[in-house]
């Protein structure tokens, strides 16, 4: 429940500097000077991309976490025994071993978006988050290519 408020927070502050930052945008475009001008246009580019990123985050989140969900009702989460520092960590000596049988699933099985799930939560768990996103992303891609497969 903490990531949740986290993430609220940080959507809540980012709203508000998409907001002054449009405030000052609107102020500087009806200034009436060209150089005010083109910085108010520059500065309208900046909320719209803020808002881009913060939607598609959120997005991301939302899918990520429903999948999760299911994975778990199904019982399909890991459950391997690693030691965690007193933070809830993992350690990563303990993820770096568990991580090769993740990796050797996905590549016997490249579409089962469980296995990509599975993948993600070993990245993260080894503390690479880039790797984690990706891995997350392409199971969310798979279960969708799935769901929408079983709707056709």
């Amino acid at each position: 429940m903490s990531v949740r408020v986290g993430v609220a927070v940080m959507a809540a502050l980012l709203a508000l500097y998409i907001g002054f930052v449009a405030q000052r945008a609107w102020l500087l475009l009806t200034a009436h000077e060209p150089i005010a001008i083109a910085l108010g246009a520059a500065l309208v580019v900046l909320p719209l991309v803020a808002a881009w990123a913060l939607g598609r985050e959120l997005w991301f989140g939302v899918r990520a976490e429903r999948l999760g969900r299911r994975l778990e009702s199904e019982g399909g989460l890991p459950d391997d025994e690693v030691a965690v520092r007193p933070s809830g960590r993992v350690i990563r000596a303990d993820a770096d071993a568990v991580f090769p049988a993740y990796r050797m699933d996905v590549e016997a099985h490249p579409d089962d978006w469980r296995a990509w799930y599975r993948l993600g939560l070993a990245y993260d768990a080894a503390g690479d988050r880039r790797r984690a996103r990706e891995a997350v992303r392409s199971a969310i891609r798979l279960e969708g290519a799935q769901r929408r497969g079983q709707a056709g």
